[in-house]
């Protein structure tokens, strides 16, 4: 007897999508996926360091220094989608990657700093 066939659901859509992605990683040479990784650490890593620096240096200017820091991620975030269509070269991949890293670094830094 034939399995019944499921509704393409936006759940299931989703869970293909998410699947694909990571299949595709694994496939990625070793060399791709360690810098992609590299990268990511390295964002989290010197954000970390720099807002820790910078934010002694500016008592009362912290906000305006993360939404700076914001609003250039956001920027490289829209050129990339701007010049980019299809897959992303690895050097574009590696500033996202740094960029998530940076974004997680200063969350982690406010969720500490409890603003």
């Amino acid at each position: 007897m034939a399995e019944p066939r499921l509704q393409q659901t936006r759940l299931q859509a989703v869970q293909s999508r998410v699947g694909g992605s990571l299949l595709s990683q694994l496939r990625e040479s070793w060399r791709a996926a360690s810098l992609s990784l590299l990268s990511l650490l390295i964002g989290f890593y010197l954000a970390q360091n720099i807002t820790a620096m910078l934010l002694v240096r500016f008592q009362g200017g912290r906000p305006m220094l993360v939404l700076a820091l914001v609003l250039l991620f956001e920027l490289v975030v829209r050129l990339r989608t701007r010049l980019i269509s299809g897959p992303a070269p690895l050097g574009w991949v590696m500033a996202d990657n740094f960029r998530i890293g940076a974004t997680y670094a200063m969350v982690f830094e406010a969720f500490k700093l409890g603003t």
